[in-house]
């Protein structure tokens, strides 16, 4: 039976995998590209909302990726990555969300004339206003930025750098997105070892658009702490009479607990899965991997964490408990100081979903 929507907003919620450009309110998409002179494909909000949500619905990740044309058009600007920062922290917290961690690409959003640290000041600042704006209306929430450098750009490096030098701002981590197709995670071997050696935290996304090599060079060759969707690790699980068998890179994958970034809707969205119900998502969790639940880009696939909860919930069943032991798989993996972690689960997960248990 699936669980009430109401229950499931008011869940706590930590998300990892959220892209800043891939989650903006569609009124704000209008009046920045009036602002900057950019040209869209609908001006009228719900119009607008309704023509992302139909292009990223295509079955190809390539095509996905294409809508956040748009988006990165209106994004140029300090003052702009301000409030799509700050809107975000709003609405996430409005949701039920306690911890994100944003990611985004600062070397798409230069055209202005910012410097690369200047666009992270800028989102930070709208991170930290959002934070407050939520605080002041009861919702305590943490934002935090992952900074991804595009596979199909010449240098990764630079990102990779301005991770270690932005620490100070508190940055997450780094991440690398894009079309896997053509751009294996090994060829940006260079800027991985140069995360590695400065203790830096890494996610890559891999196993959506393409196989196992993806998840295994991600893994064994990047240094990985997190796979970005890492559907496609299912390939390495075969069923003899029934029975899942853990092939040895599956077997890596959960014994070394690297979490699974998993946005259900969108994987459907880009073809990695036919539908929600023939989503790996649960046989994973039953065979004891890490696995998260994610949005990816609320825009495009028109979701949030409410609406992903509640998709599995119908799907598969999930219940109060499931969602619990997901958003706890989700806050053990973040890129948060332990400390902090602790906390986290302990004064806001925890007591969450007991008020909520005690009220079913």
């Amino acid at each position: 039976m699936a669980v009430d929507l109401d229950l499931l907003r008011r869940a706590p919620k930590v998300l990892l995998h959220d892209h800043l450009d891939g989650g903006l309110r569609p009124g704000t998409i209008i009046e920045l590209a009036a602002e900057c002179g950019h040209r869209l494909p609908a001006e009228d909000p719900q119009k607008l909302a309704r023509w992302f949500a139909e292009s990223a619905d295509s079955g190809a990740l390539e095509r996905y990726l294409e809508t956040f044309e748009h988006t990165v058009a209106v994004m140029q600007t300090a003052s702009a990555l301000r409030r799509v920062a700050a809107e975000m922290v709003a609405d996430l917290a409005d949701d039920g969300v306690v911890y994100v961690e944003t990611r985004w690409a600062p070397e798409q959003h230069l055209h202005g004339g910012l410097s690369l640290r200047q666009t992270v000041e800028a989102v930070q600042h709208g991170l930290e206003d959002g934070m407050a704006v939520a605080a002041g209306q009861g919702h305590k929430i943490t934002a935090r930025q992952l900074l991804t450098a595009m596979r199909h750009a010449e240098d990764s490096r630079q990102i990779a750098e301005l991770v270690v030098s932005c620490r100070d701002l508190g940055i997450a981590g780094f991440d690398i997105a894009g079309a896997e197709a053509g751009y294996p995670p090994s060829r940006y071997r260079g800027s991985f070892d140069y995360l590695k050696r400065n203790n830096a935290r890494i996610t890559v996304h891999a196993g959506e658009g393409f196989g196992l090599p993806s998840i295994w060079e991600a893994v064994q060759l990047c240094g990985a702490n997190r796979l970005g969707h890492g559907v496609r690790i299912i390939d390495d699980i075969p069923f003899g009479d029934g029975v899942a068998e853990l092939g040895d890179l599956a077997a890596y994958v959960r014994d070394l607990r690297i979490p699974l970034e998993m946005c259900p809707t969108s994987n459907v969205q880009t073809g990695a899965v036919a539908s929600i119900a023939e989503h790996p998502i649960k046989l994973l969790a039953d065979l004891g991997f890490r696995v998260t639940v994610n949005t990816d880009n609320r825009l495009m696939s028109n979701t949030s964490m409410t609406g992903e909860f509640a998709a599995l919930s119908e799907a598969f069943g999930f219940g109060l408990d499931d969602f619990r032991w997901l958003t706890l798989n989700a806050a053990k993996s973040a890129f948060f100081p332990h400390p902090e972690r602790l906390k986290l689960i302990e004064e806001q997960i925890k007591p969450g979903y007991a008020e909520l248990a005690a009220r079913t």
